[in-house]
């Protein structure tokens, strides 16, 4: 919040540093395991961060002006949950003594939505800093949507996106992936501390890092500066006395950073970890383990505090330290001002915008503009998916996307709408870029662009999809397991979804994707039927707000059903994850074909088959397991009825996880192994994946069905 280049930094600010490692020493202690180290380090740049820089309020975490906060290296939360202490967000001395107990609000790695103040799950080395780009993309999408004429650091929706990473951070793939697009982006709202410690759980990371990390960040494109807190004489120099918190140095170089608005920029700041512990600083153990009472109170004799007292806060430090609530208050009200302002020029369709993405509402009537496909066509529903999109993508304007160098096979281009990328870049392809365009690049980095896609969702409001093949999935499942764990609405387009994509080979050919990612809770997986189906699957998504989902897809062309006649429901079941399709005729059924995506239409084909042979069929559609599971079971006994024992689940994938669909006198048609390169067609058929493998498997079903139970 001071936006000077002289640092005002006191003597009860010196002690709230030295509060600050205490806290961290005493309550990892308390635990019995923790991270003290980089938290005892690390005190004077969260400090410097919350009290000096950072543009926040701590009477109102979720104040749309805010800086952001990331914590890239989240096994070192009391970092953040001391500041959070000291700068008066809720967080109380009873909550530090709680760290990584059952209930509290400090667990051991920091949380969104369960702490206030905390911006970002982070835990997994990498991915704070990986998704820290993704709300520098969003923070400038989101002015281009609502004040895109401003000049530059005179918008109220201008902010920094702050980062602390480690020597973990760094070496994580992800974030070679993400920062390379951040250079390339050119986000000069980003900035990043890196803590140079050179420890780790395997103590000196010589043993596995010795780049330059600086000239790799500036081949990125990135503002690249370096702050040596150890005198260039490295770890060793706490022990030889020569270690110096240079606390000014660094305050000129993050505010040169904040005004380096062209370019993300890297501070490599060099510390030593758990300094000044008299033994333990620079070890291994002081980074994941408690100190233990002698290196505890021996520490705080040397910082000239009572080596006896446990959690000790000098009230006068306190106070001084939530002075930066009156602070935030006080800055909250001149962006007020500015927002107002804004307000008053920019009119009231843009206030309303701005208003409902806030709120991640919809708007009235936007589905009239989704599409419907009349039968007698085969459409691949990747082809239906993208023709969904750019129907609605006039009536959204917060949806936006791209896919990761797989655009034209993902069909998730935006037609007609500028690529996100600064205006210096041109290509014959695309045209110029727009900084606020709409159409998002992220070059063959599937991990990242899921990490990209978590910052762009916790930012604000904006919707965002992402494409790449389904078995790609596997390079992306980490940051799709934190999208899920954080309930973020990012939205997959996982096409060529099975054997269907053919002569690409086993390589390209998921087969235990969608089982493995409908182990993770809290993530839809949806596998359309058809083209209708697909709108109606992006439909459901999109009025989801609360976590993520993946839209699985196919590559080859699938028939459109014809439901205007009344031989099969309307496709609106999909919001229910799983309805009739298609009823028995001539009774009640006395088989269920449950199937999902390209496989239904098999299912169909027995069906009729099987009524020719006077079996009363019904068809199932599943496409989507976890929200059929929501239903109530009063709904969910409808469509599969407990009287109807014979079953057959149909899906060209591992047949994990149907047996709970169609019970011990079900059958399963799936594929246990791995593909083959071929014709789509010669796949199915070699692979027993046909119409014929679906009555056989019925015929079983029923005759399992009617054979008496063993006593």
């Amino acid at each position: 919040m001071n936006s000077r280049s002289t640092l005002d930094w006191s003597d009860l600010d010196r002690r709230a540093v030295d509060t600050a490692r205490v806290l961290a020493m005493d309550a990892v202690q308390r635990a019995g395991n923790g991270h003290p180290g980089t938290a005892m380090s690390l005190a004077p740049v969260a400090y410097l961060l919350y009290q000096k820089l950072m543009q926040h309020d701590p009477a109102d975490p979720h104040w749309s002006g805010r800086d952001r906060f990331v914590l890239s290296c989240g096994h070192s939360s009391l970092t953040q949950y001391v500041q959070l202490y000291l700068s008066g967000y809720g967080l109380e001395l009873s909550d530090l003594q709680a760290l990584r107990t059952w209930g509290s609000l400090t667990p051991g790695h920091p949380e969104v939505h369960h702490t206030a103040g905390v911006e970002i799950t982070t835990g997994p080395l990498g991915s704070g800093l990986a998704s820290a780009v993704g709300m520098a993309y969003a923070s400038r999408r989101e002015r281009g949507l609502f004040d895109p004429d401003a000049a530059p650091g005179t918008s109220p929706f201008d902010h920094t996106i702050w980062v602390l990473a480690s020597d973990g951070d760094i070496q994580e793939g992800v974030t070679s992936e993400a920062c390379s697009l951040a250079g390339h982006q050119q986000l000069g709202n980003l900035v990043v501390v890196y803590d140079r410690n050179r420890i780790s759980i395997e103590d000196d990371t010589l043993v596995a890092l010795s780049e330059d990390t600086a000239a790799r960040y500036a081949a990125y494109g990135w503002h690249v500066q370096t702050v040596d807190w150890t005198g260039g004489a490295g770890p060793d120099s706490g022990r030889a006395g020569t270690y110096r918190e240079d606390v000014p140095a660094l305050y000129e170089a993050l505010v040169a950073a904040r005004a380096e608005t062209g370019r993300p920029s890297l501070i490599v700041l060099d510390t030593v970890i758990a300094w000044p512990a008299p033994t333990l600083m620079n070890t291994g153990k002081s980074h994941g383990s408690a100190l233990g009472e002698p290196e505890v109170k021996a520490t705080k004799a040397l910082l000239g505090m009572d080596p006896e007292r446990s959690f000790e806060v000098d009230p006068a430090v306190l106070a001084h330290a939530r002075a930066v609530r009156d602070r935030g208050v006080a800055a909250h009200a001149v962006w007020q001002g500015a927002f107002e302002a804004w307000a008053a020029r920019a009119g009231t369709d843009r206030v309303a915008l701005f208003e409902r993405l806030r709120e991640r509402r919809l708007p009235q009537g936007w589905t009239s503009a989704l599409p419907t496909f009349p039968a007698g066509k085969d459409v691949a529903t990747r082809k239906a998916s993208g023709e969904v999109l750019n129907a609605i993508k006039d009536v959204l304007p917060e949806l936006w996307g791209g896919s990761a160098d797989l655009a034209e096979s993902n069909n998730t281009t935006l037609e007609g709408e500028p690529s996100f990328l600064p205006a210096s870049i041109s290509t014959r392809a695309w045209g110029r870029g727009d900084p606020y365009g709409r159409v998002l690049h992220f070059g063959i980095r599937e991990h990242a662009m899921g990490a990209i896609m978590n910052g762009i969702a916790l930012h604000g409001g904006t919707r965002v999809f992402g494409g790449a093949f389904l078995v790609f999935s596997d390079y992306m499942r980490p940051a799709v397991r934190l999208a899920a764990l954080m309930g973020l609405p990012v939205t997959y387009v996982w096409t060529h979804d099975s054997i269907g994509l053919g002569e690409d080979g086993p390589t390209h050919q998921p087969v235990e994707h969608l089982a493995s990612l409908r182990a993770i809770p809290g993530l839809d997986v949806v596998r359309p039927a058809d083209a209708n189906e697909t709108a109606w699957a992006w439909r459901t998504v999109l009025e989801h707000s609360d976590r993520p989902a993946a839209l699985c897809l196919s590559r080859q062309n699938l028939p459109v059903l014809d439901r205007a006649d009344g031989r099969f429901a309307d496709a609106s079941g999909v919001a229910r994850g799983g309805y009739v399709l298609a009823e028995a005729e001539g009774g009640h059924p006395q088989v269920i074909l449950v199937a999902t995506g390209s496989e239904v239409q098999l299912a169909v084909e027995a069906r009729t088959r099987l009524q020719g042979e006077g079996v009363p069929t019904r068809v199932v559609s599943m496409p989507c397991r976890e929200w059929f599971e929501a239903q109530d079971e009063g709904y969910r006994s409808t469509v599969l009825p407990d009287g109807v024992r014979a079953r057959v689940s149909i899906e060209a994938g591992v047949g994990q996880g149907w047996r709970e669909i169609v019970g011990d006198a079900g059958r399963i048609i799936s594929l246990e192994h791995f593909g083959a390169s071929a014709s789509q067609a010669r796949l199915y058929a070699e692979f027993g994946i046909t119409t014929e493998a679906v009555v056989a498997a019925a015929r079983e079903s029923l005759q399992a069905h009617r054979v008496p139970a063993e006593n």
